[in-house]
């Protein structure tokens, strides 16, 4: 998979899968086609269950094979077929450690029963003891620091719950929105899995690369990326993207990009909006703290320099 490195791959991700000869992906992050019907450019998401399922395990199966030893895998799914991953999972050896669900605004709206508003994702690894997990990167202010003011509470902050929320579906109206996907997820989602599962240089593979952004995000996190995508047309887009992506990596006088994708991710995580942060005394020194402990590279962050930064971000 060498030459693949950066890449996106046009191809069907089990034939390309098939040909590798060893595990090379330190994570992986699925999000295949529910069978919902939805309209892709190329494949059809609309056939018979038993299919689905014995095309999922064909899919599964050759993920899995690539994955290496303390890889994680990380795979979205809807509701009518959570049962069958979980269940492949369990035949292919792969461990899972949360059924997280990713609860959003814009739910698909029904007439006849409650809306749908989440999606399941799985996450599982190779090796239940043998796994890479930055608890650092993903740690928020919790309410005791937030509203309590309690002394007691862990100063580097709370594990978020297996219940995602703050992450809303990348409408149509969005400026994240690319507009030539049916179905793209959120950055700030991928951010969180990949920040939180992988190391910078490790290799994130996405085998339904769909808008690109997997690739997208591992590229701003410094990790390295493979995505497969069966249609044409979604690959040469995605490559457009990653294209312009590169010539936009902004900095300003304190931050590198890197910092500055971590300041709006915590802003995004605490769920206050950048001004009241930069105006608050208190909540500003929460801010600064947590910054630094999600970083972890020892730098020292003063309150100015957060302060420009959560400006910018506010704009």
């Amino acid at each position: 998979m060498q030459e693949f490195i950066n890449k996106i791959i046009s191809g069907d991700c089990i034939e390309v899968l098939s040909q590798v000869a060893g595990p090379f992906a330190d994570l992986i992050f699925a999000d295949p086609p529910f069978n919902i019907g939805y309209k892709y450019d190329k494949y059809n998401d609309k056939v018979k269950g038993k299919n689905y399922i014995a095309w999922t395990k064909d899919w599964m199966t050759a993920c899995k094979k690539v994955l290496k030893p303390a890889g994680s895998f990380y795979i979205a799914i809807g509701d009518d077929y959570a049962a069958n991953v979980k269940v492949i999972a369990d035949e292919l050896g792969l461990v899972m450690r949360n059924w997280i669900i990713w609860h959003y605004t814009f739910g698909q709206q029904t007439k006849n029963k409650f809306a749908r508003s989440h999606t399941h994702i799985f996450y599982f690894v190779n090796d239940k003891k043998d796994f890479t997990f930055n608890d650092y990167a993903v740690l928020t202010p919790s309410e005791r620091q937030l509203v309590y003011n309690d002394k007691r509470a862990n100063p580097t902050g709370k594990m978020p719950d297996d219940v995602w929320g703050g992450y809303s579906r990348v409408c149509g109206t969005f400026k994240e929105r690319a507009g030539w996907h049916p179905c793209q997820m959120p950055e700030k989602l991928l951010r969180r899995i990949i920040s939180v599962s992988s190391k910078a240089g490790d290799c994130v593979l996405d085998p339904f690369s769909g808008s690109g952004t997997t690739a997208a995000v591992a590229y701003k996190l410094a990790r390295n990326y493979v995505g497969i995508e069966i249609s044409e047309t979604y690959v040469e887009n995605a490559n457009k993207r990653l294209a312009e992506l590169e010539k936009q990596q902004s900095t300003n006088l304190f931050f590198n990009s890197t910092e500055l994708n971590e300041l709006k991710q915590l802003v995004s995580d605490m769920e206050i909006p950048a001004k009241k942060i930069a105006s608050d005394e208190n909540l500003l020194e929460l801010f600064t703290n947590q910054f630094a402990v999600r970083l972890n590279n020892k730098k020292r962050y003063k309150k100015e320099e957060i302060v420009t930064a959560l400006e910018s971000a506010a704009d």
